[in-house]
């Protein structure tokens, strides 16, 4: 299914590569892999349709999680999230996923992260189709990777308030 890829480069700079994965057919395994974590995402926060606007994970002796919802629509929901390794939420949030999931077609497709900007901000050229998908594939790629390692972390997410009490 993949090939070894080296890094690509990308409008400016050279980036490194996401992971060693690189599917032949971008378009269909993207869209499996954006199906998938919608699914691995409401498997980590069952109650995120409950949540107006923050909430914090919890799993004993791990870096906490926050949920920040963004933008609420009838069809799309857009959220970050993100590690938090301090105290202070403001220093040091990371990977700070910002995620839009697609309610009615049960995907969930990352929009930028904190290392890269959107794909807007990058691809000028809607010409370049390849490169686009390639670097969503990447972005997504991440996204499954890191929602099975929170998932194995046992996450328990309740919102602000409650936690504070």
């Amino acid at each position: 299914m993949g090939n070894r890829q080296r890094p690509c480069l990308l409008p400016g700079k050279l980036t490194p590569v996401m992971s060693f994965i690189n599917p032949v057919n971008k378009s269909i395994c993207l869209e499996q892999v954006c199906e998938s974590n919608y699914q691995k995402l409401f498997k980590l926060i069952p109650d995120l349709m409950i949540f107006k606007e923050t909430a914090i994970g919890l799993a004993p002796h791990h870096t906490t999680l926050h949920l920040d919802i963004i933008e609420r629509t009838p069809y799309t929901l857009t959220l970050e999230l993100s590690h938090c390794f301090n105290r202070d939420k403001d220093e040091l949030l990371e990977p700070a996923v910002k995620i839009r999931v697609y309610l009615d077609a049960q995907m969930a497709e990352v929009l930028s992260d904190h290392a890269r900007a959107g794909v807007a901000q990058v691809f000028k050229d809607p010409g370049l189709c390849l490169e686009i998908m390639n670097y969503k594939w990447r972005l997504n790629y991440f996204l499954q990777k890191w929602l099975d390692h929170c998932l194995k972390k046992d996450y328990l997410f309740s919102s602000n308030t409650e936690v504070l009490a």
